[in-house]
């Protein structure tokens, strides 16, 4: 059974930061782009960025310079680094495989003082 278990959300301000883990079965975090999308009150899921089996990440612009994605393949988990995050950050953040019909639970992410 294929599982995306995320963690590592919450409250936090202005400024600061979260680190997001996405413990993911070993079948899709091998044969998948892993990825972190996010969806905020009224507006559609976006791409926030996303990693290769073999390493490269992509970002969102708006995210870029400020979130760093990784992946541990031992543990087979996601990682998101998020650093200076905004009020404009707040969202539910999801883990997924790149054209996988597999998501996971999601975890909020809420940026405010």
């Amino acid at each position: 059974q294929v599982q995306l278990v995320e963690s590592g959300g919450g409250l936090v301000q202005p400024g600061g930061s979260l680190r997001l883990s996405c413990a993911a079965s070993g079948s899709i975090f091998r044969m998948y782009v892993m990825a972190w999308y996010r969806q905020a009150p009224g507006k559609q899921r976006e791409l926030v960025a996303s990693i290769t089996t073999g390493g490269s990440t992509n970002y969102a612009n708006s995210v870029n310079g400020r979130f760093t994605i990784s992946r541990d393949n031992a543990k087979n988990t996601v990682y998101l680094q998020m650093n200076s995050l905004k009020p404009e950050d707040t969202a539910v953040y999801y883990c997924t495989g790149i054209g996988s019909p597999y998501w996971g639970q999601g975890t909020q992410v809420t940026v405010s003082s």
